[in-house]
């Protein structure tokens, strides 16, 4: 597959929607976490990211505007153990109760199904990290209506062991700003990871359509102690 350099996604497509990277630092020592969200509507706008225990939630900017909390208002972000889980929607919930049933990343998927926002059927997309001693492995996932049909949900599952140094899978909503929105295809994009926290938040942010991103998170993971520090972006806060 071709790899591609992040910046240059982000800043030929005006609206993928909300999107998942994962991967690990060109310096070998992090495992790498990003997620943002972007909107098209006032209510999808309303929104910032605030810290919640191991993870992040959504919470509205000006509760006055809020028309259905219903798709915007979850957890994009929680910590199961020695699993991080990182979602667009509440199936981060699924998921991490599933996790604790005992199931599987997968099998915990197999409940929930692409949002119920017709036309638009936007997909459910999700990651996952496992991290095992001084390394991880992790999957991702997207649940999607049959080429815009909601009588078939299409499930797929890619998993990815042994993280090569400085690559990333990036993995988002929609391929393109339209009416109605196309849902993603094909494999998660192979993307170079380059920079310490801070430089690759801000990279990210920047090439970010500025009229539609709406808040962006980046967390790193250091593979030898287990500790994170991670950064969060608003628009409504800057």
């Amino acid at each position: 597959m071709k790899t591609y350099e992040l910046g240059n996604l982000l800043k030929s497509n005006a609206y993928p929607g909300r999107g998942i990277v994962i991967g690990r630092s060109d310096d070998g020592k992090n495992a790498v976490i990003a997620y943002f969200i972007m909107g098209r509507s006032e209510n999808s706008r309303n929104r910032i990211f605030v810290e919640d225990g191991e993870g992040i939630r959504t919470q509205a900017f000006d509760e006055s505007k809020v028309s259905d909390p219903s798709l915007i208002i979850y957890a994009p972000v929680r910590v199961f153990g020695s699993h991080t889980i990182v979602t667009n929607g509440d199936q981060t919930d699924t998921v991490y109760d599933g996790l604790r049933a005992g199931k599987s990343f997968e099998a915990a998927l197999k409940s929930r199904k692409y949002e119920p926002d017709d036309p638009n059927f936007t997909p459910r997309i999700s990651g996952i990290l496992n991290f095992v001693d001084d390394t991880f492995d992790y999957e991702m996932s997207i649940l999607k209506s049959n080429n815009g049909d909601p009588s078939c949900c299409n499930r797929y599952t890619f998993s990815y062991d042994n993280p090569k140094i400085g690559e990333g899978r990036f993995i988002h909503t929609y391929m393109h700003d339209d009416t109605p929105l196309p849902s993603f295809e094909g494999e998660p994009e192979v993307i170079k990871i380059s920079g310490n926290i801070d430089e690759f938040t801000g990279s990210i942010w920047e090439d970010l359509n500025f009229d539609n991103k709406v808040s962006l998170f980046v967390r790193f993971v250091d593979l030898e102690t287990g500790k994170w520090e991670q950064r969060i972006v608003n628009k409504h806060a800057n």
